[in-house]
This record gives C-alpha cells, structure tokens and sequence, in this order.
C-alpha cells in the first residue's frame, strides 16, 4: 500500500512538473506572490475555463429567472451592484486584463448563506447570506472581494489542472493492473488529503487580496473580521482546519487582524475621496 501512494505521489509529480508556473496577479499592498502551477495552455486555458464558468452561470441566472428568484430583492440587488462599481476598477492593481472583463453581478432568492464569482467576474449572491447574517455594506464587500480574488487568482483553473494530475496518476495506476480497485480507492482518499493545504492556501489569499480589494474601494476592513465572526455564529461549530478545504474561522479572523493595518491606509485615502 505505501508503495502505491509513494508511486501516485511520483507520478503526479511527474505530471505535475510539466505545468506552466502562472503569475496571475501582482501581489498588491499585501503581497500575495504564491507561485501557481497550471495545466499547459493546450490542455486547459484560462479562456476555457472562463467559457465553461459563463456557461455555468448563464444556466443559473436563467434557472432562477425562470423560477422568480432572479434580483426580486431589488434594494439588495441595487446595494450589490453600488458595491461592484467601487471594487471593480481595483481590480486592476492585481491584473489589468480584469478590467476588460464582461462582469455580471446577479441576486438569487435562495436561503443559503453563499456567494461565488465565477472566473471571467460573473459574481452571484443568495438572499440567504444577506438576511440572515443582516449584513453591512463593509461586510458584503468583504465577501464580494474575496470571492472576486478567486476569479483573479485563478483559483478554479489552479484546482482544475491539480485534478487533472491526481486523475491521470490513478489512471495509469488502474491501468498497471498491479493495484486493486479497493486500494485505488484508498489512494484517492488519502492523496485527497494532500490537496487540502492548496485548498487552504487558496481561501487564505482570497481572504488578504479580498481585504485590500475592500479598502481600496472605501469599505472598512475591519468588516471583514466582523464577517467572519458572523459565520462562526451561523455556522454552529465547524470541522477542524486540519479536515477542511477553509480554514477555520477563528484562523481567518486572526490573520485578517494581521494584515488590516497594511491595507488601513488604503481605506483612508479612499474615504478623503469621498468613496
């Protein structure tokens, strides 16, 4: 068994080691500058990957349109909107690619407390996470800004191409005829758990990169550990960080103490503006 996860892990490494290292962003204020390995441009683009994400979202706005659950909150759907226009032209100081951009900001009427920004800027927030955490304008852009660090930091394309590596190691694998299925299965689960720190790496940046989107567009980052105290609330315990692909939130609100007073000065300059 040792030997098949140590061949899975060299294989993968293998694989692994014929991607392409991406600068996505700048590293801004903060500075974050995590080297990214991605898939070869050949066999995933990020022009696929934004194709594949407008697809996705075209299909959920248009469910929920249908259904009645598209932008009826019309006051939350306009304070969403406000927002986007104060973030969206910092987008630039991490990629300047993101202001060309076609963004989309949509409300669904949905009791979940979630909210995404798919890869191209097309950001969808439910009702759910509005209401029932009653949040502030700070607060929203707070979690507007970490998921549009997402789509900037390409984290989709960079979970993507890692699957891509773990799959094709267990194809040869099953191909070798030499494991079994059951300890296919066991490797998979284990190797899974080597993937949980790039999980983890990949909310913390949203987190940081978030929290200077918010005070460069004029909201108080102090928000963004109010939010996360909010979750901890809602969310009525939460897995160890160790079994989670997000870190805990206690971890989070402690690093995004850490980092506010590099992005205060940001917030300042952008309240003298009047934003």
């Amino acid at each position: 068994m040792k030997r098949s996860v140590l061949f899975l892990m060299l294989v993968t490494g293998l694989i692994g080691s014929g991607c392409q290292s991406v600068r996505t962003t700048s590293g801004g204020a903060i500075g974050v500058s995590r080297e990214q390995r991605m898939a070869p441009s050949w066999m995933l683009s990020e022009q696929q990957v934004e194709q594949m994400a407008a697809q996705g979202y075209a299909q959920s706005v248009g469910q929920a349109r249908q259904g009645g659950r598209l932008n009826s909150d019309s006051r939350n759907f306009q304070r969403l909107n406000a927002i986007a226009k104060r973030l969206i032209p910092h987008t630039a100081v991490f990629r300047s690619d993101a202001l060309n951009w076609k963004w989309e900001v949509n409300l669904e009427t949905r009791d979940e407390l979630n909210a995404y920004c798919a890869p191209g800027g097309k950001i969808m927030f439910f009702t759910g996470i509005i209401n029932r955490l009653k949040l502030s304008d700070d607060e929203i852009a707070a979690i507007m800004g970490h998921e549009m660090a997402h789509a900037l930091r390409e984290h989709g394309r960079e979970s993507m191409s890692r699957d891509m590596a773990k799959q094709m190691g267990m194809n040869i694998l099953a191909i070798s005829g030499k494991v079994s299925t059951e300890k296919l299965d066991l490797i998979n689960q284990g190797s899974g758990m080597f993937l949980l720190k790039y999980s983890r790496d990949n909310e913390t940046e949203a987190d940081q990169l978030g929290l200077e989107l918010m005070a460069r567009g004029g909201y108080d980052p102090n928000a963004a550990v109010a939010l996360w105290g909010k979750m901890a609330a809602a969310s009525n315990g939460e897995p160890p960080p160790w079994l989670s692909t997000h870190p805990s939130n206690r971890a989070r609100q402690d690093d995004l103490r850490s980092k506010i007073a590099l992005v205060m000065p940001l917030y300042e300059q952008a309240r003298r503006k009047g934003r």
